[in-house]
């Protein structure tokens, strides 16, 4: 099992952006998803010192987002314990795809590698993502 953890607020993949060159369409990231993917690079590469993976993967994305600072005590131990979870958007795939996309070509050769995945959405008071890689045997 390997672990990767991207310390800060999680952001999800945004829709593409597009415009127009002349007769051509270019479409682009928005801001904020290419930070933050630059973001997870960067980190990725501080903690994984390997060649890229080749096999069949199995990954578990863990999404830890901030405690909004409104709402009740009660509430914020509770979603600090877990108890209570993300249910508003962000939709988990947004998340997932936000992560593993910069990944490729440092800690795996292609995300089509992914064979499996598991995607959890928390509270926390020290947003960030955890990610799990296990190579499947084949």
């Amino acid at each position: 099992m390997i672990k990767l953890v991207i310390m800060g607020e999680p952001v999800p993949q945004g829709r593409p952006r597009f415009k127009r060159i002349g007769k051509f369409v270019q479409t682009y990231d928005p801001p904020k998803s290419k930070a933050y993917k630059a973001l997870v690079k960067r980190q990725a590469l501080e903690q994984w010192h390997r060649e890229p993976l080749q096999g069949a993967l199995a990954c578990k994305v863990k999404v830890y987002r901030s405690i909004q600072k409104s709402g009740s005590k009660r509430e914020k131990v509770l979603k600090e314990a877990g108890k209570i979870r993300p249910t508003k958007k962000p939709d988990v795939d947004n998340y997932f795809k936000g992560v593993t996309d910069p990944l490729t070509g440092i800690v795996w050769e292609d995300d089509a590698l992914i064979v499996e995945s598991t995607i959890s959405k928390y509270y926390s008071d020290n947003p960030r993502v955890e990610v799990e890689i296990e190579e499947l045997e084949q």
